[in-house]
């Protein structure tokens, strides 16, 4: 199993990012996805979740501004970003659930992250 986050960088504030997380070595389409965040000296945070039927769930920080999506067939994560704060500087780290299609088992592979850096 292997995860492959992508897309990050430096953004202007109120700017616009899309983060990849292509996986590898098992069937995407079975497996309840999450994007994780960790800002400098801050412990990590749950960004939103993809559900194998498509539902996707957000924490109430990014709502409306964040887009979580799912391409099964490349096998990819994705994760829009608009409407950028400072805030959201981080790490983003995609996650798969260790088993298949519930949204409450806990985590078993992550991505090694993307760096997300807002500023002017």
């Amino acid at each position: 199993v292997q995860l492959q986050a992508s897309g990050g960088g430096l953004v202007q504030p109120g700017g616009s990012l899309r983060l990849s997380c292509a996986a590898s070595g098992f069937n995407i389409s079975s497996y309840t996805m999450s994007w994780f965040r960790q800002a400098p000296g801050k412990g990590p945070e749950w960004v939103s979740t993809v559900a194998t039927d498509g539902s996707t769930y957000y924490t109430d920080s990014v709502k409306g501004r964040f887009t979580s999506s799912r391409d099964n067939a490349k096998g990819t994560l994705y994760l829009q970003m608009n409407s950028l704060k400072s805030e959201d500087t981080a790490v983003y780290y995609c996650a798969k659930a260790s088993a298949e299609y519930g949204l409450a088992y806990p985590y078993n592979y992550w991505g090694q992250g993307t760096l997300v850096t807002v500023s002017s």
